[in-house]
């Protein structure tokens, strides 16, 4: 009995604590759970503690405002890809959706139709710009185009196409033929644009869209030419292309080839040869040649590559109204060499009354051209256009001629 009461007493000391320590516990966590949903009974708002950062920045937006996408607009081609699966035949240009990225001038903003903007665009006038062609009455429907032909009225396509001139007749003129224009779009706007229009333009027969440029150089004031390919020394080996007349064909076949090459546009006022060595000293087919060309009313302007001798005696047998350069601009095309070269133009119509030059399509002839071109008249000389040294030249072989046949009627 003993032994059981004492054990009643070891126990009674320690369910006291815990049943103390248990209370304090659950009022603790009421007390807890009542600040969480109630707040601090103090009245101060519950805390939230974390890491410090940086505060939010705002958004920024700058003040322009941005047209809505199109939802039409193309990604970005470059020429030579193909993203269709087939080639059709066309180069695609480098473009961006909504850039312009050529250079074309401003669109008015009253309308973009073509009809209405040539309408303009000849509204404005040009002091420079040459009567378009064709002339009425001045062709003729040929087997590959229209053909030059002079008027019932006689009228001639060589003086109806002719760029107008007026100037001291004792004053030296100089003209300047810049050929080979068509074949290299970016060197025949150049010159287009940036010559005088006193400087004449002779066009390769093979360039595409050839009627548009001849029509674009005399908008601009330049007289034009169509160039006629012939035969070299060294052909076939040096070929001036399908239809150039050859020492060794048929009449016929040199008569088809020269109606092809005159009747692939209009508003030409000569024909000047290209390369043709060997041709322009066959004879008989060189003269047969100038013989057709002067019977339709244009005129033959010959650079000078070949035996001058020869070209002067087939002209003159022909009766052909031509004339011969003085110099080859750009036989070697470096700048100081046609400097060089421009500068004997000055000389020789400082001695002759007028001389006469010939250039190729190279960007160093324009730029050389245009150059001297600007100080010209500074130095006491007239640029004048290929068709008046021509027409002076022609006076003066007029005029010795008559001295020449009085001189012999009076030895009679």
């Amino acid at each position: 009995m003993a032994t059981t009461t004492r054990k009643t007493n070891e126990l009674a000391p320690l369910r006291a604590p815990l049943i103390a320590g248990g209370g304090t516990a659950l009022l603790f966590a009421a007390g807890v759970g009542l600040i969480a949903l109630f707040g601090d009974p103090a009245g101060r708002p519950p805390l939230a503690r974390g890491e410090l950062g940086a505060l939010p920045q705002p958004e920024l937006r700058a003040g322009i405002e941005h047209a809505p996408e199109d939802a039409h607009a193309q990604p970005v081609r470059f020429a030579g890809e193909d993203t269709t699966g087939h080639d059709d035949g066309h180069e695609d240009e480098v473009s961006l959706a909504g850039v312009n990225d050529g250079f074309d001038p401003p669109q008015p903003a009253h309308g973009s139709d073509p009809a209405d903007a040539e309408a303009r665009n000849a509204a404005v006038a040009n002091p420079y710009a040459l009567t378009p062609a064709p002339i009425s009455g001045l062709t003729e429907d040929g087997p590959s185009g229209p053909l030059p032909v002079i008027g019932p009225d006689g009228q001639r396509p060589d003086s109806a196409y002719a760029r107008p001139f007026h100037a001291d007749p004792e004053a030296p003129i100089i003209a300047v033929i810049i050929g080979g224009m068509g074949l290299n779009r970016a060197v025949t706007e150049e010159a287009i644009d940036t010559l005088p229009p006193e400087v004449s333009l002779s066009f390769a027969p093979y360039s595409r869209d050839l009627q548009t440029w001849v029509e674009r150089a005399r908008a601009a004031g330049h007289e034009v030419l169509i160039e006629m390919p012939m035969e070299p020394y060294d052909y076939p080996n040096n070929d001036p292309g399908p239809h150039t007349l050859l020492a060794d064909a048929s009449e016929t076949e040199n008569a088809r080839r020269l109606a092809w090459v005159m009747s692939q546009t209009t508003g030409y006022f000569a024909v000047m040869n290209y390369l043709g060595a060997r041709f322009s000293t066959a004879g008989s087919p060189f003269e047969s040649t100038l013989r057709r060309i002067e019977d339709r009313g244009v005129a033959f302007i010959h650079d000078g590559n070949g035996r001058r001798a020869a070209i002067e005696t087939a002209g003159h047998n022909a009766g052909a109204r031509f004339t011969i350069a003085d110099r080859i601009l750009d036989e070697d095309p470096s700048p100081r060499s046609i400097d060089d070269r421009l500068l004997t133009l000055e000389a020789l119509a400082l001695q002759n009354g007028a001389s006469l030059g010939a250039g190729f399509a190279y960007p160093a002839t324009v730029e050389q051209v245009a150059d001297w071109a600007r100080s010209l008249e500074t130095r006491g000389y007239v640029l004048a256009p290929a068709s008046a040294v021509l027409a002076r030249r022609n006076e003066q072989d007029g005029g010795e001629a008559a001295t020449h046949t009085a001189d012999a009627g009076g030895q009679h």
